[in-house]
């Protein structure tokens, strides 16, 4: 059966350029690929004859040729045995074709298996440490004046013995066995030469002829360690405070990563927080409403304020207290603090005081504006429900 023409597979003329021709091939790899089609058995064929033009297409040299003679450049027609010009029959293309096949298959399908440029470890340095997290609950209180407090973890720090290089008194390294240096080992999945990290070296490509005996090669130990860390004013719950350099130490002699404290804030017993607002609810008697007079309300630094209550206060009637609600982080400013009242209806009357009421109710009037309000447009409210 006689083969198809390159161009006529991928879709694209005679006189396409580079880009147009990879942007061809992209398209129909991934729609053609096998892992896309497992219920098609036709899709893996295609998939091989589209990476087999393309693989021909790419090069400039094989495209020269494929023009010039077609099919027969690669199949011995033009008298160069059988092997042709480049060294292969159809679909042979050269012993540097499998890893080039695995490098396009990585550069278009890396990004969504966790790879990207240069996946594989080769010329892996020493690794970076890890980031730690860690939660740190503090009080209203701590977070209003800011505080210096320790906090103690485990962690990965350098190896003392060999200084974090992972090395022991002889030092020196040797290239890996498993993968001779190049710190990644290949496996053939039918068309595809599939990389992968190598699994003794972890990507390094050498392995040291003495480790360390304290840290076992790895030139990291684990130590519990105390941390001293400053809380500014101001902070809120939820806040991130980043320590550069204090997470785990690098493998072999790398940098350490980076220590994240997230801070929460335990409920008060008084306030609550909005932002750099404070809001209080505070309860007054009724004879302090109705006549009005002074309280004293707590503040967050542990003082009293004065709060003039007006006669006639009505209960959720909310009196501002500027500038004294938190700080806010880094500045000058602090906001302010809100306070609610509530009036208290008395109880455990004795039988005088009922009587005082009494008296006072046979006397009042016009003094309870809001609910004779309500009752009259409640009186209208039910007579037109009667008409």
């Amino acid at each position: 059966m006689a083969k198809r023409d390159y161009y006529e597979i991928l879709g694209v003329s005679r006189t396409c350029t580079e880009r147009e021709l990879k942007v061809a091939y992209r398209r129909l790899a991934k729609k053609y690929h096998p892992d896309a089609n497992p219920d098609d058995p036709e899709a893996e064929e295609k998939f091989k004859e589209i990476n087999e033009a393309y693989e021909v297409l790419r090069d400039p040299d094989k495209r020269a040729a494929y023009d010039r003679y077609g099919h027969a450049a690669f199949n011995g027609g033009m008298g160069g045995g059988a092997g042709g010009p480049f060294g292969g029959g159809p679909g042979d293309f050269g012993p540097d074709f499998a890893r080039t096949m695995s490098d396009i298959f990585e550069e278009m399908f890396g990004e969504f298996m966790g790879g990207g440029p240069g996946r594989g470890g080769r010329g892996q340095r020493a690794a970076r440490g890890a980031d730690l997290r860690t939660r740190l609950e503090i009080s209203l209180e701590e977070a209003f004046a800011g505080k210096a407090v320790e906090i103690t973890l485990k962690r990965a720090v350098a190896c003392d013995a060999c200084g974090g290089s992972g090395a022991g008194e002889d030092g020196g390294a040797r290239p890996c066995p498993t993968c001779g240096g190049v710190g990644v080992v290949r496996a053939s999945s039918g068309f595809f030469t599939v990389e992968r990290t190598c699994p003794t070296c972890h990507g390094e490509g050498q392995l040291l002829r003495d480790p360390c005996k304290a840290c076992g090669g790895s030139g990291r130990v684990e130590k519990e360690q105390t941390l001293k860390v400053n809380i500014p004013p101001g902070v809120e719950d939820g806040t991130r405070i980043r320590l550069s350099g204090e997470g785990e130490a690098g493998l072999r002699g790398g940098p350490p990563g980076d220590l994240y404290i997230f801070l929460s804030i335990r409920p008060h017993e008084f306030f609550q927080r909005d932002g750099a607002d404070l809001f209080c609810r505070v309860p007054i008697s009724m004879v302090t409403a109705a006549l009005g007079g002074d309280i004293e309300v707590p503040t967050i630094e542990g003082k009293k304020a004065r709060l003039s209550i007006p006669e006639g206060t009505q209960t959720g009637k909310q009196f501002r207290l500027k500038g004294l609600g938190m700080p806010v982080v880094n500045s000058e400013r602090r906001g302010d603090m809100y306070v609610q009242v509530q009036v208290e209806t008395p109880v455990n009357l004795t039988r005088r005081q009922k009587e005082l009421l009494r008296e006072f109710a046979g006397e009042a009037q016009n003094n309870s504006p809001e609910s004779e309000s309500f009752f009259a447009r409640a009186k209208k409210f039910w007579e037109s429900l009667s008409n």
